[in-house]
């Protein structure tokens, strides 16, 4: 079982990595609902390498705060590879920011169907000036430990990205 000391442990090695590169990130949540923004915001020193979280829960905040198309959400649904990747696209026309990360899955204890069981999390990450990557996740437990779960794979994708930055 994940904890919250392992996701500050993740978060420490991320804001280092950052500072490094003299980077600054942000992150578009829906399903995890600012947990990764809370994460980053806990550690003192955050406004040198965080630069924004949002937290577009809505099909209609992922259109307006992040550009993901009416036809994407309804041809693929929020929760899908498509949407998380033009979520993190979006993001990453915001100036100031160097890498980005979107997070969008099914938390439950409803909203789960054969093809997207509960625990299911799509999370996108992108540099600037790189292609995204994205994966699937199928997390278990409760809603808290889905959310967990995927803030902290969030975290882990991120620092794997930073580690190919030369």
């Amino acid at each position: 079982m994940v904890t919250e000391k392992q996701l500050s442990a993740l978060m420490t090695e991320l804001a280092d990595r950052l500072c490094d590169k003299g980077f600054k990130m942000a992150c578009a949540e829906s399903c995890t609902g600012g947990w990764l923004a809370k994460a980053a915001t806990d550690l003192a020193g955050s406004s040198g390498w965080f630069d924004r979280g949002l937290v577009s829960y809505s099909n209609q905040a992922k259109q307006d705060l992040l550009g993901v198309s009416e036809s994407t959400l309804a041809h693929y649904g929020a929760v899908s590879e498509e949407t998380v990747t033009e979520m993190v696209n979006g993001l990453l026309l915001i100036e100031a920011v160097s890498i980005g990360v979107a997070i969008s899955g099914i938390a439950g204890p409803a909203g789960g169907t054969a093809e997207k069981p509960l625990g299911t999390v799509w999370i996108a990450w992108k540099m600037r000036n790189r292609p995204s990557i994205s994966q699937c996740f199928l997390f278990s437990g409760g809603r808290t430990e889905v959310r967990l779960q995927a803030t902290i794979a969030a975290v882990s994708g991120l620092i794997d990205l930073l580690k190919t930055e030369h």
